[in-house]
């Protein structure tokens, strides 16, 4: 993991192999670059012709924009890295969070194999500080467990010493030791996103959060396929039934003595989708590693919220089960009968999450908890009505829906509220069982939300959050966001438990 340090030194002095400043388009109405604030002392080390320079070079100061150029004499660090934080604010105005933190996660990537890099990005409160150094660690993220390391590979970025961040200062301590916890808990859930599932399975994961609630004071319960069977857990046993590797409902619990509220997280954890029966056509399976990033990025938001030591009782609960085909394998006919005692007919093999979630969302009711927010790349129709970049939002309570995406747009994780049409819920109704696990194949996605909504407990506040798009990036990375595993929703879960710490539970 990428150190973070903060440093007083001036950019020109701070000893570093490369030194990261900001650039930016003119304000509406102007014409070329212009230099960020704390970029002063460099650009005076190139006579005031750092602009000059990089424009010659074609930077246009665009978002994600990366420029290197030879530093001059007079200052420290050998290579001066410009890089791009679009618009520049109008006067009297700053410059946007999220602005600063993908600027500078597109810096952390690009310094790859760097030993330590001084970052002279604007800061001009606490909060800009934070989101340079959350944007720099996570865009400093490289997974390569599995890679041959031999003399030319190249690690992620040993050190980012972040200018202006005041060490002494308490709310910049903090917000350091903030933005530490988060991307490192960020970056845990997606190396588990990106292990091949031949490694990562229900009982391995389980392990994986035993051994981290040891770590950080967590209490962790996991439920085998045994005590699943003697509890009646029987969405999360069908689902795993076809597989070698059993299924498991893991509870982690952290509570604080001061709490006055708990939130329950439920997370959607199939650790390998092949649809089962229902089988997924080639192009469509081989990233279906993917498919327990709900349960991921629940289990780094507790543990995080456990590093913070947040006034808040947080329990997170992670439905593992494995997908597969086989002569055990439920069939698309069956009836499960459900934690709660409903009866499923599974019309689709491969509409399984919601299965796993059932039960896990009927367990987390009984407990009786101020609200419960569900997590999971749970449909292909998601992606399609919102795009690979944005997740939806669905709930019980129109307020606490607005709620989440304020805080998910407060925290740059883009969202969008989402309805639940009563209409749709006749879709699923079924000749044999209680309900099916398939509706109108239009609005799929609402549909999947509406058939959650009958296994949350009476009277409780209750939103779903399909991460379907953003969970996995099959494309290029950008801003502070890598290829692969990405670790949507923790940094909205994150804060809705700082905010319900704070009696603003929404």
């Amino acid at each position: 993991m990428t150190a973070l340090t903060l440093s007083t030194a001036g950019a020109a002095t701070l000893r570093a192999d490369a030194l990261v400043v900001g650039v930016a388009k003119s304000p509406k109405g102007g014409k070329g670059l212009v230099v960020a604030p704390g970029a002063e002392a460099v650009d005076k080390a190139f006579d005031g012709k750092l602009a000059t320079v990089l424009e010659t070079l074609g930077a246009s100061g665009s978002e994600g924009e990366v420029t290197k150029v030879p530093s001059p004499s007079g200052l420290k660090a050998p290579v001066v890295l410009a890089v791009g934080l679009g618009s520049a604010p109008e006067k009297d105005e700053a410059y946007d969070a999220e602005a600063l933190r993908r600027a500078a996660g597109c810096a952390a990537r690009a310094l790859s194999g760097v030993k330590k890099a001084a970052f002279a990005l604007p800061v001009e409160a606490v909060e800009d500080a934070e989101a340079i150094a959350e944007g720099a660690l996570l865009g400093a993220y490289a997974f390569t467990a599995y890679q041959e390391k031999g003399k030319d590979a190249k690690g992620p970025l040993a050190e980012v010493a972040l200018l202006g961040g005041k060490p002494r200062d308490k709310a910049y301590k903090a917000a350091a030791e903030r933005a530490v916890a988060l991307a490192e808990e960020i970056n845990r859930a997606r190396d588990l996103i990106n292990t091949p599932p031949n490694d990562l399975y229900p009982e391995s994961f389980a392990a994986i959060a035993t051994a981290a609630g040891k770590e950080h004071g967590i209490k962790v319960q996991v439920l085998d396929e045994k005590a699943l069977v003697k509890g009646g857990y029987g969405g999360i046993l069908g689902v795993g039934q076809g597989s070698e590797h059993a299924p498991r409902l893991v509870k982690l619990s952290y509570t604080h003595p001061k709490a006055e509220k708990t939130l329950a997280l439920v997370g959607k954890g199939i650790t390998y989708d092949s649809g089962g029966i229902s089988l997924k056509p080639a192009g469509h399976n081989e990233t279906m590693k993917c498919d327990m990033s709900g349960a991921a990025a629940v289990f780094a938001a507790v543990v995080t919220a456990a590093r913070l030591g947040l006034e808040v009782n947080v329990t997170g609960w992670l439905a593992l089960a494995e997908n597969m085909p086989s002569g055990s394998a439920v069939r698309p006919g069956d009836v499960l009968r459900m934690y709660s005692g409903k009866t499923v007919e599974v019309l689709n093999t491969d509409a399984e999450g919601r299965l796993v979630l059932a039960d896990a969302l009927t367990r987390a009711s009984e407990e009786n908890p101020d609200a419960i927010v569900d997590v999971a790349t749970l449909t292909g129709a998601m992606v399609l009505a919102l795009g690979n970049r944005t997740f939806g939002i669905m709930a019980n309570d129109d307020a606490f829906r607005t709620s989440i995406h304020e805080i998910a747009e407060e925290v740059g994780e883009q969202s969008w509220p989402m309805p639940l049409p009563a209409d749709l819920r006749k879709g699923m109704d079924s000749p044999t069982a209680d309900i099916a696990n398939m509706g109108e194949r239009m609005g799929g996605g609402l549909v999947a939300g509406l058939f959650l909504k009958e296994f949350v407990g009476e009277g409780i506040t209750w939103a779903h959050l399909d991460i379907a798009g953003p969970a996995y990036n099959e494309g290029g990375p950008f801003g502070y966001t890598p290829k692969g595993g990405t670790g949507s929703a923790v940094r909205t879960l994150v804060k809705l438990a700082e905010r319900t710490a704070a009696g603003d539970l929404g």
